[in-house]
C-alpha cells in the first residue's frame, strides 16, 4: 500500500494532454549509456511506491527513446496516443461512459493489460496497467488518491492478484501516477506491479488476466 507523500513534494498536475512533453529527466536517461543504466530492483519498486516517490520510476534509455519515437508515429497515424490505445488495446472507442460510477466494480468497465512500455526492471518483475471507466477519485490539493479510492484499488488488486491468481502478497506492489506524471490522460488507469521470481507459473497466471 502506497503512503501518503508530504503536498510539498507533489508535483503541480499539468493540464490534460495526449502530448507526452519529454522532461529534464526523460533527458537524463536518454543521455545515459545503456550499460550504466540501473534497473529497479523489487527492493527498489518497493521504497519507491511506500515513498510514494513516483517520479524516480525511469525507463530504460533504448526504451525511452523507442517509446517517444513511437508516440510520434502513433500521433501521426491515429490522431492521439489516446485514440491508438482506445481504439486498439482498450477496445473502448466511443463506449467510455462508466456501467458503474465505482472504479473496478463492473469487467466491463475494466480492462488489465500488460504494460506495453514498462519501466526499467530487473528481470522476472511484470508492469501490468489496469483501466477502468470510471472516476478514480484524487485528493484536490495533494494530488494522491482518497481514502475511498485506496481503499477500492487494494480490494481490487487483492482480489484478482492475490485471491484468485494466489500470488504472495509481499509480491505485488500498485500505485497510481499523478496527472503530472501520466503520458496518457483522460482514461484512468493504475499501475500493478508483480514479482514472479521464485514464484512457480507466476506469468502464466498473469497473462489468465491480463491482454
Amino acid at each position: 500500500m502506497t503512503t501518503k507523500t508530504p503536498i510539498s513534494t507533489i508535483p503541480s498536475p499539468q493540464p490534460k494532454s495526449d502530448v507526452y512533453i519529454p522532461t529534464l529527466k526523460d533527458q537524463e536517461i536518454l543521455n545515459t549509456p545503456e550499460h550504466l543504466f540501473k534497473l529497479h530492483t523489487w527492493s527498489d519498486l518497493r521504497s519507491i511506491v511506500s515513498e510514494n516517490r513516483l517520479e524516480d520510476l525511469k525507463r530504460r534509455p533504448g526504451d525511452l527513446r523507442r517509446y517517444l519515437e513511437w508516440g510520434a508515429k502513433t500521433r501521426e497515424e491515429y490522431g492521439s496516443v489516446l485514440k491508438y490505445i482506445l481504439s486498439q488495446r482498450l477496445f473502448w472507442e466511443g463506449k467510455l461512459v462508466a456501467r458503474s460510477s465505482v472504479p473496478f466494480e463492473d469487467e466491463e468497465d475494466t480492462k488489465i493489460l500488460l504494460n506495453d512500455w514498462p519501466y526499467g526492471v530487473s528481470p522476472g518483475i511484470i508492469h501490468i496497467v489496469i483501466w477502468t471507466k470510471a472516476e478514480i477519485p484524487v485528493d484536490p490539493v495533494s494530488g494522491d488518491v482518497t481514502d475511498e479510492s485506496r481503499r477500492i484499488i487494494v480490494e481490487y488488486v487483492n482480489k484478482i492478484f492475490i485471491d484468485r491468481l494466489g500470488l504472495p502478497k509481499e509480491k505485488v506492489l500498485w500505485f497510481k501516477n499523478w496527472a503530472a506524471l501520466q503520458s496518457v490522460r483522460t482514461v484512468e488507469h493504475i499501475h500493478v506491479l508483480v514479482d514472479t521470481n521464485g514464484v512457480d507459473g507466476a506469468l502464466e497466471k498473469i497473462k489468465m488476466v491480463a491482454g
